[in-house]
Order: C-alpha cells, then structure tokens, then sequence
C-alpha cells in the first residue's frame, strides 16, 4: 500500500514491521516457560486409565463437591454483587472509595489470611459462631464453609468487571427509557442489564474460574472431608502425597477447564464487539 504526500509528490511504500530481536527472545523465553508445564501435565495426566481414574469414588467426590459448591457460590455472587456493582456505577456518595478499597482487599490477602478471618467470625468460637451453633447451624468444616470461602475470594473479580459493564452503559439510554415511561427496575431489567451482560458473563466466569481454584482458605475454614468439603483443588494435593494418578488426571481436567472458559470468554468478547 502506498503513502502519498511525500515532498515532489513521491509515493512511498510502507514496509512491513520488522520484531525487534530482544522482545522477540523473551517472548519464546516466557510462551516455553508458561506451556511446557501444561503440556506436560497433559501429557502426564491423559493416560490409558484416564476414565477409569476420573470414574473412581475419590475424584468422582472432588467433581461433586466443586461443582455444587461453585454453583451456589455463583448464584451468591449474582445475586449479592451485582446491585452493589451497580449502585458503585451508578452513585456517588461519602466514602465510596473507601468501600471499593474494601471490596477489593480479598484480591491481595493470601487465602490462608482469609481462611484465618473467616474462622475468626464463623467458628465456633468465632463471633458469630456461638449464636449460629444455639441455632443449630454449623459453618465451619461444612459444605457452606467451601462456599464462603469461595465467595469471599471471588467476588470481588466479579465486582469490578461488572462495575465496568454498568459504566460502559450510557446513561442516556436509561434516560431515554425512563422518560418514555419505563420504572426502574425494567430500565435495569430490559436496557441495562442486557447491554452490560457481556462484562458480567466475563466476570462471572473470572469469578468461577477462582472458586474452583480456591485452596488456602478452604482447608482452613472447611477442611478436607472426601464427599463433604474436598473439592479438587484439595483433592490434588491430598493425591500427590499418595496417589499421584489422580493427581495428574484432576490436574488435567483443569487444565481443560481453564482453557474452555478463556476461550469462551474471547470468544463472548469478540461475539460482544462484533454486535
């Protein structure tokens, strides 16, 4: 292609780009650093008796309890984070950044920190640990131990990208709808939500993406019980110090896993953009 506007009215050809050497050096460093560790698990975990591992009761328990978990945990996350990513987009009040400091602090604490804090409130000589267990409810080493670790650590990947879909949201169009007649929740049922959904699948996939992933916290506040609170993160590392098949093959399915919901998010984003 060429380039006009060149003095005597020349025309001038734009070359192609050559990649600087360094960058491009570093580049194959970090790629080979990043796969060869996937590809060996790959490698390692998809192996003649794959089914038969993945069939067993241990890993069989693992998936369950992971997927139940997460399910209840993203259904949480809906139904709590999103009025609250909304009314951040939306509002501007007295210490507003304060508070998004604070829904942001479970990003950068260590799990193992969370784990100790969740303890410190739900145990059972937590804070509100005694009045639960007069209620007959018990929080830690339970089920809903799992998922409120899984919450309280992924949330907050959920809150920022949805905050970002409600601010990418012109509020002309709200407007718009709201003086044609429309209240407020059908503005945020019919025009907002739907606009915004692209960020809020990407977050939410960002914030199931971390509950499954989730260790530190959990076998702290819920521990490792096979078909109650072992999930397959606690399942790997339970395995490497028996039984490394099923290490491997849940490393595996992981592995998978990621790369299906990243794939699904670039997908969704250019779908998104595309529209």
């Amino acid at each position: 292609m060429g380039l006009s506007g060149a003095p005597g009215g020349q025309t001038l050809s734009r070359k192609p780009a050559r990649l600087p050497v360094l960058p491009a050096v570093l580049g194959a460093v970090l790629v080979a650093f990043l796969v060869l560790p996937v590809l060996a698990l790959l490698v390692r975990g998809v192996r003649p008796d794959f089914l038969p591992t993945v069939q067993s009761p241990a890993v069989q328990d693992a998936l369950r309890v992971s997927l139940l978990t997460t399910g209840c945990t993203l259904a949480l996350v809906v139904g709590l984070v999103t009025p609250v990513a909304w009314v951040l987009a939306r509002f501007e009040f007295p210490g507003k950044a304060a508070l998004e400091t604070l829904l942001d602090l479970p990003i950068v604490l260590p799990p193992v920190v969370a784990g100790v804090g969740l303890l410190l409130v739900f145990g059972r000589q937590g804070l509100l640990g005694p009045p639960l267990e007069l209620a007959g409810i018990r929080v830690a080493f339970s089920p809903a131990a799992v998922v409120l670790a899984q919450l309280f650590v992924s949330a907050p990947f959920y809150l920022r990208t949805a905050k970002a879909g409600f601010l990418a949201v012109e509020p002309e169009v709200e407007d718009a709808a709201r003086t044609d007649g429309a209240g407020r929740w059908a503005v945020f049922r019919l025009i907002t939500w739907p606009l915004a959904f692209p960020f809020l699948f990407e977050g939410l996939v960002l914030a199931w993406a971390r509950a499954v992933g989730e260790f530190g916290a959990t076998i702290l506040f819920a521990g490792s019980l096979q078909g109650q609170t072992r999930t397959i993160t606690l399942a790997i590392y339970g395995a490497l110090e028996s039984d490394l098949a099923p290490a491997l093959v849940l490393s595996a399915v992981m592995v998978a896993v990621a790369f299906a919901l990243l794939l699904l998010v670039r997908l969704g984003r250019g779908w998104a953009q595309g529209k």
